[in-house]
């Protein structure tokens, strides 16, 4: 007997809704920075329908070119001076949000807005869009913000009243309900293949080496037991990469279940699913390397040079 026209209509949605990436519609906030660029990429190859909001509309300079950026409405906004009306039309109606916007500075009005009122007028831009599911938001570590009393210039105090206020936008975004919302709390994120200073950053074969040793046992052990900065500084940080993972993981995730607070490196790379960091392993395999070849070299060479030696001394006495 052939199946009715309604149960093979609910069989292909089922379908649909379980292939992934099924044209989800997602907007990164920020989508054309650091962290925001790669989040992007992961989506695009997710099958996700992906918009990326930020200053410039482009992608940034390590990406330009690449293949995948083709998959990406890159749109343009300011969320501190858009008027609600025009920053609805550029934001549209989402089902999945990502926000990895952010500033560093040394006003406290400025980190204030740069990360408290420019993420609320994107989460409640999205809200208005009445298809809004998920919401992931780039935070910061607790043990960071725990520093912020006693350890750190009084002017921070804009960049965690900032980061707070995200927060409490990105819940309102989807109605309070906590299990739908995403909160990815790093320490210190490093990647690509610069070093910078403002904002800070290392490189990706760097970082990747104090990730593995600040992961070890020993390490693990001060970090526990010294406080303040010197814990933080202790931690291990986390690669970009693992934080953009965990962020298009979250925005994708059609299971229901609740949507999991990610607070320091572990956590993020646990539910990223990124491999551990080697940057130490193989650092210490490229000496060993090296160390090798130079004996090899030195065993051949070395004799060469002594031969020549004797040969010159005996030389000058005949």
């Amino acid at each position: 007997m052939m199946p009715s026209s309604s149960a093979v209509s609910t069989l292909a949605l089922l379908l649909s809704s379980l292939s992934p990436g099924s044209s989800l519609s997602v907007t990164v906030f920020g989508g054309g920075g650091f962290t925001g660029s790669r989040v992007c990429k992961i989506l695009v190859e997710k099958g996700a329908k992906v918009t990326s909001i930020s200053r410039t509309g482009t992608p940034p300079k390590w990406c330009a070119g690449e293949e995948w950026t083709k998959g990406v409405d890159w749109r343009s906004a300011d969320l501190l001076s858009a008027d609600p009306a025009s920053l609805d039309g550029v934001v549209g109606s989402p089902e999945a949000v990502v926000s990895c916007v952010g500033v560093i500075g040394a006003d406290v009005e400025f980190l204030r807005r740069g990360n408290g009122d420019a993420n609320a007028a994107a989460f409640g831009s999205a809200k208005r869009g009445g298809r809004l599911r998920r919401a992931a938001y780039v935070s910061v570590g607790s043990e960071v913000d725990a520093c912020k009393e006693s350890w750190l210039p009084e002017f921070f105090k804009g960049y965690f009243d900032g980061k707070l206020e995200a927060e409490k936008a990105a819940f309102e975004a989807v109605d309070g309900d906590a299990s739908r919302v995403c909160l990815v709390k790093p320490t210190f994120i490093y990647g690509g293949t610069d070093f910078g200073l403002i904002p800070p950053r290392v490189n990706y074969e760097y970082g990747s080496g104090v990730e593995e040793l600040l992961s070890l046992p020993p390490f693990k052990f001060l970090a526990d037991v010294t406080p303040g900065l010197i814990k933080v500084a202790l931690r291990p940080p986390v690669c970009v990469d693992s934080v953009a993972a965990a962020c298009a993981r979250a925005a994708m995730d059609e299971s229901g279940s609740i949507l999991p607070v990610l607070d320091g490196t572990a956590q993020i790379n646990e539910y990223s699913g990124q491999p551990k960091a080697t940057g130490l392993t193989e650092a210490l395999e490229w000496g060993k390397e090296q160390a090798i070849k130079f004996y090899d070299w030195a065993k051949v060479e070395v004799p060469k040079v002594i031969d020549s030696v004797q040969s010159k001394i005996q030389e000058s006495k005949s």
